[in-house]
């Protein structure tokens, strides 16, 4: 592990490959699984107010969901994640005329809709993020779905933090970022990783 500045960072995060496949695995990080994305409380408050631009890109059953139980929950370690539809859905998923799984969030952010991406939790994947008393945890979370992930990121020779680059800023910082790149530039010249 390593420490940048409030936060530990878990070898595998510097050291394991990783590079989203999206043409192969479809989007099933926002499928499968048995619980949704972890929210912020404010979070939430940004998705309630952007939810009448996105409301005609999400399924019937998701409106439902959300009408009757909101956008989030408390999962069983008392974390708010997104609500699910039918046990596996996060109820922000769309889908294209090939079945690939988007977040309806992000679709309307990139379309210039709203000025919320989506959950930060979301952008940072397969990255989990966890508070360990005055620190913040850092992990990879390995998933079978993100196989053809693996498989890319190998091939292409991209760090799971290289790739997750832009989240990684968007939560800690462009510093915080810098300080990471320079810690594992040493770590290489020391033959640590």
């Amino acid at each position: 592990m390593v420490q940048i500045q409030d936060t530990i960072v878990s070898l595998d995060v510097i050291t394991k490959e990783f590079c989203c496949d999206l043409k192969k695995c479809h989007g099933a990080c926002c499928v499968e699984g048995d619980a949704g994305a972890p929210v912020t409380p404010e979070e939430i408050a940004r998705i309630e107010e952007l939810l009448p631009q996105i409301k005609d890109m999400l399924s019937a059953d998701a409106l439902k969901a959300i009408e009757e139980k909101g956008i989030a929950y408390p999962d069983p370690e008392g974390e708010l994640v997104t609500q699910i539809v039918n046990g596996k859905d996060c109820v922000f998923t769309c889908y294209d005329e090939n079945g690939c799984c988007y977040c309806a969030i992000e679709k309307a952010y990139r379309e210039g809709k709203v000025s919320f991406m989506k959950p930060v939790s979301c952008h940072l994947y397969p990255i989990r993020v966890k508070k360990l008393g005055p620190y913040w945890g850092l992990n990879y979370n390995r998933w079978d779905v993100c196989q053809a992930a693996v498989i890319k990121g190998h091939r292409e020779h991209i760090p799971v933090y290289k790739c997750l680059k832009e989240p990684l800023i968007r939560r800690f910082g462009q510093e915080w970022y810098d300080e990471l790149e320079l810690t594992v530039s040493e770590m290489k010249k020391q033959n640590i990783i």
